[in-house]
């Protein structure tokens, strides 16, 4: 599948520094991560976009790790709120 992600704020994309996609291979794990050091969102959101479909939200969290379910995996934003990882 391809992931893609946004933060909440991050409308100015030359801020944010992370890789534009990914892909993987079912079973195999993928970690993905979103730098924006000039940007403190309120909330950072990551979202799945499958070719030829619309982006569809998977996570939310303002700070610490927090459970995805769908893909399963985590998120974790930094305590600056200044990065993101997400684990898949």
């Amino acid at each position: 599948f391809f992931l893609a992600s946004f933060a909440a704020v991050a409308a100015d994309t030359d801020r944010v520094q992370q890789r534009p996609w990914a892909e993987t291979t079912e079973g195999t794990g993928l970690n993905l991560t979103c730098q924006h050091p000039n940007i403190a969102a309120d909330s950072t959101h990551w979202y799945r976009q499958f070719p030829d479909q619309a982006p569809q939200l998977i996570a939310t969290a303002v700070r610490g790790t927090k459970p995805v379910l769908e893909p399963e995996g985590s998120l974790s934003v930094s305590a600056d709120r200044r990065s993101s990882a997400l684990w898949l």
